[in-house]
């Protein structure tokens, strides 16, 4: 595929879950984060890069979790695309702003991410 279909393709995605779609997304990878929020957490996407097989998004985040604390992380998310399937997401992200006001990271997931 192309860089501007690759980019195509992960925007849709973005844009598929700001609309509450995409099953996978919402309710599979966001799962567990969604637990921590009263409403749908959001977070915008405002920059898309894309060279070869990457795309590259910058996000935002605009969150209030149910105990009431902010949580607007910052966001790089590395999405690797081949023949038009997504093949690899690595999110980059303020992982001390998670612990403070998500919580710790459960053991097991610390182990899997090592």
């Amino acid at each position: 595929m192309s860089v501007e279909a690759n980019k195509k393709l992960v925007q849709q995605h973005y844009a598929d879950s700001a609309n509450e779609g995409k099953d996978a997304i919402l309710n599979g990878l966001m799962g567990h984060f969604r637990s921590f929020f009263a409403v749908r957490p959001r977070s915008v996407a405002f920059n898309f890069i894309a060279e070869g097989d990457y795309v590259v998004v910058e996000a935002r985040g605009d969150n209030v979790t149910k105990a009431g604390l902010r949580y607007d992380n910052h966001y790089c998310m590395v999405w690797r695309i081949e023949n038009g399937k997504i093949k690899q997401i690595k999110e980059y992200c303020d992982s001390a702003l998670v612990e403070r006001v998500l919580g710790p990271f459960p053991e097991a997931g610390k182990l899997a991410a090592g």
